[in-house]
């Protein structure tokens, strides 16, 4: 587990200590947030996905990822982002010394393309399509996903290391305040949130989801999960390694 950092809040200016979140690179590595020593939080008023999310360097590969911004809540009610060192920029292009170049090796197939094929759970019941979706999950790279014993409040099904997902199994489009509470749990948990439905998304809905970026899927009764918009298709190339 990462030390914990003080934070200072920056309304009531009671200092906190603060673990950064730690999260699985795509090489296999852990990867915590390197929160910058002595940078300013700023408090949290309005939501917008971009600033939601990060670019850190992964120190074991180099390779560069977007993540959740990490967010510290005080006893008083603020919620503040956390500022992270920045990635370095590349260093500038130097002149040609007349020396012949390397080749450029050939690019590495998107993780998506290593995966098997994808077994499908036949539908039958509601609980059914929960399982369908703990195991595309779990084919997308989230191999730690558990049912939640009861629905929470909220409204999540599915919880596993970096993502949170509901299932809607019934036979109504799915509506806008669905996709809201499944995207603020993923924030909550600085996890990535993902919907499962089983009739489809309201027009509202779906238009949020796509402003969010939420991956969304509908789920037909052989149990395969269809995407519907581009965070989903991102989600089947990406995977757990992360969107690009």
């Amino acid at each position: 587990m990462a030390d914990s950092v003080p934070v200072r809040c920056p309304t009531c200016r009671r200092e906190n200590a603060f673990t950064p979140p730690t999260f699985p690179c795509a090489c296999g590595a852990p990867l915590t947030m390197p929160v910058l020593r002595g940078g300013v939080p700023v408090e949290i008023v309005h939501r917008t996905w971009r600033a939601s999310w990060v670019e850190v360097r992964c120190e074991a590969c180099g390779r560069h990822d977007e993540w959740p911004a990490p967010e510290s809540s005080c006893v008083c009610g603020t919620v503040a982002r956390i500022p992270v060192v920045p990635v370095p920029l590349p260093p500038p292009n130097r002149p040609s010394l007349g020396v012949r170049s390397l080749p450029a090796p050939p690019p590495k197939p998107a993780p998506g393309a290593l995966r098997p094929a994808f077994q499908p759970v036949t539908i039958r019941t509601a609980r059914d399509c929960v399982t369908a979706a703990a195991q595309y999950l779990k084919w997308l790279g989230y191999p730690d996903v558990t049912r939640t014993q009861e629905r929470t409040a909220s409204g999540v099904d599915l919880r596993g290391f970096g993502v949170v997902a509901q299932v809607d199994p019934t036979t109504r489009s799915t509506a806008l305040r669905e996709i809201e509470c499944v995207w603020l749990n993923g924030l909550n948990d600085s996890a990535i949130a993902v919907f499962f439905s089983l009739a489809g998304y309201a027009r509202d809905a779906r238009s949020r989801a796509d402003e969010l970026h939420i991956p969304l899927f509908v789920m037909d009764l052989t149990g395969t999960p269809q995407p519907v918009n581009d965070a989903a298709d991102d989600l089947i190339t990406y995977g757990a390694a992360g969107r690009r």
